[in-house]
């Protein structure tokens, strides 16, 4: 496995590939977990060359969000990546290789950030596609796999990734849990053993909700509940029915609709879904 730290190695790298390579891509920031495997093995299978980006993207964290505090483990991360087959890891360890002196351009999709995490973390979604987009530009994938878990993030990629004419394919796979049901992230390494049992509130929820969808509840307020009392003593960012394409509110389901909730439990945000189909 290549491990390259530059821009310039990497595009190097690439161009160096016949125009018959066919190219696979997941991007990440690290702290790699089975969710994240999950993505590389597949992405293994669909390629005839794997690559991994690691890095940390300052700019789609606010000023107090968990820069600093987020879990690093570079190592372990390459030992992963190796067994799974990856051919190269890009791993910038300097913000400025991706963010030069002068910087000053910005890719930005509207209306799908209006809600859910768009709303509450402004600006992140910029970061998100702006790195997303340089990162396309160096690799040039054929195929770039995603996770469902951040669900508003795939969809605003795939936006970009179509109105910006990225050539390629996104491909979105489904969230990896725990065997209890929490949804793996790289954040729930920072959850206190007493959180980490907590946020367990989170799957539950959702599954509450699944089931009164099953049992043909329809209406928005009944199928959420009192989110606020069922994640307690987590403290809700937002519990949310929103549709599945456009991602805004619905009072009704009547197509694919997401519900989407997002959590604080010992300080560690945490967010998961569930689509629910009619």
């Amino acid at each position: 496995m290549l491990v390259v730290r530059t821009c310039s190695e990497m595009q190097v790298w690439r161009a160096s590939l016949g125009h018959a390579t066919r190219v696979a891509f997941v991007p990440t920031m690290g702290y790699l977990h089975e969710g994240h495997l999950t993505l590389l093995r597949e992405a293994r299978r669909r390629g005839d060359r794997l690559v991994l980006s690691i890095f940390v993207n300052p700019t789609q964290f606010g000023p107090n969000e968990d820069l600093a505090r987020y879990p690093r483990d570079e190592a372990g991360d390459l030992a992963k990546a190796s067994e799974c087959g990856v051919d190269v890891a890009f791993c910038p360890t300097d913000p400025r290789e991706l963010y030069p002196h002068g910087t000053n351009t910005w890719v930005e999709v509207q209306a799908l950030d209006r809600h859910l995490c768009g709303a509450s973390r402004p600006g992140h979604f910029r970061g998100v596609c702006t790195v997303v987009a340089k990162l396309w530009g160096l690799v040039r994938p054929d195929v770039a796999l995603f996770g469902e878990k951040d669900f508003q993030q795939l969809a605003i990629l795939r936006r970009m990734h179509a109105d910006l004419f990225l050539g390629g394919e996104v491909v979105g796979m489904p969230i990896v849990r725990e065997p209890d049901g929490l949804a793996m992230s790289s954040r729930n390494a920072n959850l206190s053993p007493e959180a980490r049992a907590q946020a367990l509130a989170i799957s539950r929820w959702l599954a509450a909700v699944r089931q009164r969808f099953a049992a043909g509840e329809r209406e928005a307020t009944a199928l959420l509940g009192d989110p606020a009392a069922a994640l307690a003593p987590g403290r809700v960012d937002y519990a949310s029915l929103v549709d599945a394409d456009d991602l805004q509110p619905v009072a009704e389901v009547t197509r694919p609709a997401l519900c989407a909730v997002a959590a604080f439990f010992g300080g560690v945000r945490l967010i998961d879904n569930t689509v629910l189909r009619p």
